[in-house]
């Protein structure tokens, strides 16, 4: 397990390679943004696709994916100042926050969009999230797999000629190259990168008595579908540079409001604050990944240059563990669970490649930080 020289995140992490000199994938996603790509070339292409949409609309230009959050709220207004008429589209978590429920409702009235908030059987939901976290470790793959196909179905069924969603996490996060350049968000890079554990609807069929019919909301369009009327589907942050700092001074200007008393995890008080469960997808990358929220939080602010290395070192030591022991609750309660469960099976996928056991005790041999509270 080694970590980046330039940030603190480390190759377990998924998409995240270390090149000859121990600069990250991510680290070289933010030089593209810096020196490599031309933004205003960006910018001209972006407008191109915003008459391209208005020529082709018969009602609505584009659809954007929204939860509330600061990204939404960036991501609307800029299509707004851009002309556009934005239809906003919502995967209703079953666990969305008091503030998430109200920077919504905001959103929709202060900036004036039409919405809609789709919400799934929570039976189903909670099937799908036990059969997601016994199977592959994760209880997010069905919120992922929803927030990705319910935008993209309406965009095909509606006729709505382009998506606009937020940051390419290739270029944000680390990823390869050509991935990092990318622009468009279509349905190959949605099955290779979807945060699905590179499952699709169909594998769930039977796990936890799940049905075809079940599983209707998590489907994209077919292919043929897709092809038929070609919505573009798009990154906003591969046409502006995009900076998650800068995202919530826009958004708070406009309304959206957020705070330490908000936040689930991570150092950020202006991110994963909409849903009660965001903090255990996060947490269990610990398992797996040897890695916490805080990671990615203070990677970005170090490549923003508004904390030093060393500093981002001493906040994760701070802040420590930050067990999601709320969202554990809720989430075992949600799901009928007794949190003995959570707790085995989080267990079960404990990543034995970067893990060691001495005498009962759990330790990451070369852990970044020395005296860490295992």
């Amino acid at each position: 397990m080694r970590y980046c020289r330039r940030c603190i995140l480390p190759d377990t992490r998924p998409g995240i390679v270390l090149d000859a000199e121990g600069i990250c994938s991510g680290c070289r996603g933010h030089d593209d943004k810096e020196h490599r790509i031309d933004w205003t070339a960006r910018r001209g292409a972006f407008e191109r696709l915003v008459a391209a949409a208005k020529a082709r609309a018969q009602g609505y230009d584009c659809i954007v994916p929204v939860s509330g959050g600061k990204d939404s709220w960036y991501q609307v207004i800029r299509c707004q100042e851009y002309g556009l008429r934005v239809l906003g589209v919502t995967w209703r978590t079953p666990a969305r926050t008091e503030i998430g429920e109200r920077n919504l409702r905001e959103m929709i009235s202060r900036l004036g969009i039409d919405h809609i908030d789709y919400t799934i059987d929570p039976e189903t939901e909670r099937r799908f999230m036990v059969a997601a976290f016994e199977r592959k470790g994760a209880t997010a793959i069905p919120m992922h797999m929803a927030l990705f196909a319910i935008p993209i179905r309406f965009a095909v069924d509606l006729r709505i000629p382009l998506v606009v969603w937020g940051e390419n996490p290739q270029l944000e996060f680390g990823g390869p190259e050509a991935d990092r350049l990318a622009t468009d968000l279509d349905l190959a890079w949605i099955r290779k990168y979807g945060v699905t554990n590179q499952t699709e609807w169909r594998d769930w069929i039977g796990a936890e008595r799940l049905t075809e019919r079940d599983m209707a909301a998590y489907r994209l369009p077919s292919e043929e579908a897709f092809q038929r009327f070609q919505p573009k589907s798009i990154f906003l942050g591969s046409y502006f540079k995009w900076n998650s700092e800068d995202n919530a001074r826009v958004a708070a200007e406009r309304g959206f409001v957020s705070g330490e008393e908000h936040r689930k995890t991570g150092v950020w008080s202006f991110a994963d604050i909409d849903c009660h469960f965001i903090a255990l997808h996060h947490f269990l990358k610990w398992y797996k990944f040897g890695m916490l929220r805080s990671f990615d939080n203070l990677s970005q602010q170090i490549r923003y240059g508004t904390i030093t290395r060393p500093a981002a070192i001493d906040s994760i030591k701070r802040h420590g563990l930050q067990v999601p022991e709320d969202g554990i609750r809720r989430f075992c309660v949600f799901v009928g669970k007794p949190e003995r469960w959570f707790w085995d099976v989080a267990e079960s996928f404990r990543n034995l490649d970067i893990w060691r056991n001495d005498n009962g005790r759990w330790t990451i041999p070369g852990f970044l930080i020395e005296d860490w509270t295992w």
